[in-house]
């Protein structure tokens, strides 16, 4: 997928938002697992907020989702692209735990009973990751399935 085919995807996407919780953008498949990636309104508004909705480093974030999520590499070894677990034991506790599990996972009414909903899953079957670009990092869930994955957009870190 290059950047056009991710604009195009998101904005897409991004039509259909309205009617549901969230929605599938994109589908890629690596090593014989697919990836359903999709985008939440609480990704939108909070990439408008910021002024990085759309943008390059968004879109690159994105389209870096076609790597997959790796159980032996789960966690990042630093300067990788690719999806990679946050876990809540990580010290000091950093801008990307405090959006993901203080304002997202944690909070009442934050949309995450919807994607549960929707998974048809529990809260103990998602697992928080970011989705790591050189200039962004997408936050999310990833609800890992038997034959498939599916990725949750919910917020975003730029932070350096």
């Amino acid at each position: 997928m290059n950047l056009e085919e991710a604009s195009q995807a998101i904005e897409s996407a991004e039509r259909k938002l309205r009617s549901t919780g969230f929605v599938v953008a994109a589908t890629f498949e690596r090593d014989g697992r697919r990836i359903d990636v999709c985008i939440t309104d609480s990704l939108r508004r909070s990439c408008r907020k910021g002024r990085t909705w759309k943008t390059k480093p968004f879109l690159t974030a994105f389209k870096n989702a076609e790597y997959g999520f790796d159980d032996k590499r789960a966690r990042s070894p630093g300067g990788s692209d690719g999806i990679f677990e946050i876990t809540r034991g990580h010290k000091p506790r950093n801008d990307m735990m405090k959006k993901l599990f203080d304002r997202y996972l944690d909070r009442p009414n934050s949309g995450v009973s919807d994607v549960l909903d929707q998974l048809g899953i529990l809260a103990d079957e998602l697992i928080p990751v970011r989705l790591v670009s050189h200039h962004m990092r997408l936050l999310g869930v990833l609800n890992r399935r038997d034959a498939k994955d599916v990725l949750v957009l919910v917020d975003y870190d730029d932070t350096k």
